[in-house]
C-alpha cells in the first residue's frame, strides 16, 4: 500500500465516529477525496459525496462505504461521577467489563474504564451470567463534580483501541466496519481518476448511520439517483476455529474480494464484476445471501423504483469487537476490482435481469 493511502487509512480508521457523531471521520474523508473530485459535498445527514465526471454517457455508478461505527452514549451521570451508558449500534456484553473506552466531550477526549463488580464480589448465580450493559459504569477516574463538569448526557464513547499492523499482512482495529469500506470507495475513485476517468459519473460515498438502520445509505441512494449502486462492506471470515462452514460459508482473509450473490444483488452487475476482476487477475470470493443483506445495498435496491445494486465485501475476524482482524492486500484487490468494473462499464449497458 502507497504511503499516502496508508495514512489515510490509519487516519480514518481512528476517527471517532460513532453513529450519528461521524464528523470527524467526515472531515478525514473529505480532505483525502478533495483533491481527486470534480465535486465534493456533505448532506444534511452528514453523508460525504465526491463525484468524478464521466467522459460520455456511461452508466453512473455510486460506491458507498458507512464511516458510522459502534460505540457507545453517556445516558446518566451519578453525584460520584460514574457514567451510565448505553450502546450505540451491537455489542457482545462478554467482552466489555474492563475494556478501555475513550469519552469524547466539548473539553476533549477523556479515557475511562467500563467498570463492573470484579469476580470475588459477586454472588455465585451471577458469576455464571453475562453481565448486562446497564449493570456497567465508565469510571473516569475523576471526582463526580469535574465529570459532570466535563461531561454531558449524550457524548458518545469509542473502544480505547486503534490500527495496529501485525503478522503476515494483517491489520487489527475497532471500526474497520466499515471505515474499512469508505477508504476502498476513496481509493476506487482515486484509481479511476489517474486512469483517466470512466465513461459515466462515478460518486464515492461515505455514508453515515448504517449500524442503526442503513439511513445515510437510503438518503444518499435517493439524492445521486445511480444506475448502478455497490455497497463495499465487511463480511464474516470463516477461516478460524469454531466457525461452522456448513452453516456461514467458507470466506478467507487474504483470498480476495468477497461477491455477494442473491436476491439483493443484480445479476448483471455480479457478471460483470466477476469479468473484470477476472480480467484483471484478482482472486475473489462468492458469498451466498439468500436475502436481503442488511447492508447499505439494502437501501440502494429499493431506493426509487430500484436500482441495479451488489455489495462487494472484505473478509473480516471478529466483528463488532475493538480487535476486528483482516488482511491488507484484501483491502487493496477491492479497490483495484471496483476501479476496473467502473472503468470496463459502457454506455448502454442493460442491468434489466
Amino acid at each position: 500500500m502507497r504511503p499516502e493511502s496508508f495514512d489515510f487509512f490509519k487516519t480514518l480508521v481512528e476517527a471517532p465516529s460513532p453513529s450519528g457523531y461521524e464528523q470527524p471521520a467526515a472531515k478525514v474523508y473529505r480532505e483525502y477525496v478533495t483533491p481527486i473530485a470534480d465535486e465534493v459535498t456533505t448532506d444534511v445527514m452528514g453523508s460525504v459525496h465526491a463525484l468524478l465526471k464521466g467522459t460520455a454517457d456511461g452508466p453512473s455508478v455510486m460506491l458507498a462505504g458507512h464511516i458510522d461505527e459502534i460505540g457507545f452514549m453517556v445516558t446518566y451521570i451519578t453525584d460520584d461521577g460514574y457514567c451510565a451508558f448505553a450502546p450505540i449500534g451491537g455489542h457482545d456484553p462478554q467482552i466489555l467489563p474492563g475494556m478501555r473506552v475513550d469519552v469524547h466531550t466539548k473539553d476533549g477526549v477523556f479515557r475511562g474504564v467500563l467498570g463492573r463488580l470484579p469476580i470475588h464480589l459477586l454472588e455465585d448465580e451471577d458469576r455464571k451470567k453475562v453481565v448486562k450493559i446497564d449493570r456497567m459504569f465508565v469510571d473516569l477516574g475523576m471526582s463526580g463534580e469535574e465529570v459532570k463538569k466535563r461531561v454531558r448526557v449524550g457524548d458518545p464513547v469509542t473502544y480505547g483501541v486503534g490500527f495496529e499492523t501485525f503478522g503476515d499482512g494483517m491489520a487489527v482495529s475497532r471500526a474497520f466496519d466499515d471505515k474499512m469500506g469508505a477508504w476502498i470507495c476513496a481509493e476506487a475513485l482515486r484509481l479511476v481518476s489517474e486512469a483517466g476517468g470512466a465513461a459515466g459519473d462515478l460518486v464515492a460515498v461515505g455514508t453515515v448511520q448504517e449500524e442503526i438502520g442503513m439511513r445515510g445509505g437510503v438518503t444518499s441512494a435517493y439524492s445521486q439517483d445511480p444506475a448502478v449502486g455497490i455497497a463495499v462492506e465487511v463480511t464474516h471470515a470463516t477461516d478460524y476455529l469454531d466457525v461452522d462452514k456448513r452453516k456461514f460459508g467458507e470466506v478467507c482473509c487474504g483470498k480476495g474480494p468477497v461477491l455477494s450473490r442473491g436476491a439483493n444483488i443484480n445479476p448483471k452487475v455480479l457478471e460483470l464484476l466477476i469479468e473484470a476482476a477476472e480480467a484483471e487477475k484478482i482472486p475473489y470470493q462468492i458469498e451466498g445471501a439468500p436475502r436481503g443483506t442488511g447492508t447499505d445495498a439494502n437501501a440502494i435496491q429499493l431506493s426509487r423504483g430500484g436500482k441495479a445494486a451488489a455489495l462487494v465485501s472484505v473478509a473480516l475476524r471478529y466483528m463488532h469487537t475493538p480487535t476486528e482482524v483482516l488482511a491488507l492486500e484484501d483491502v487493496e484487490n477491492t479497490a483495484k476490482l471496483l476501479a476496473a468494473f467502473v472503468r470496463r462499464l459502457e454506455p448502454g449497458t442493460d442491468f434489466t435481469p
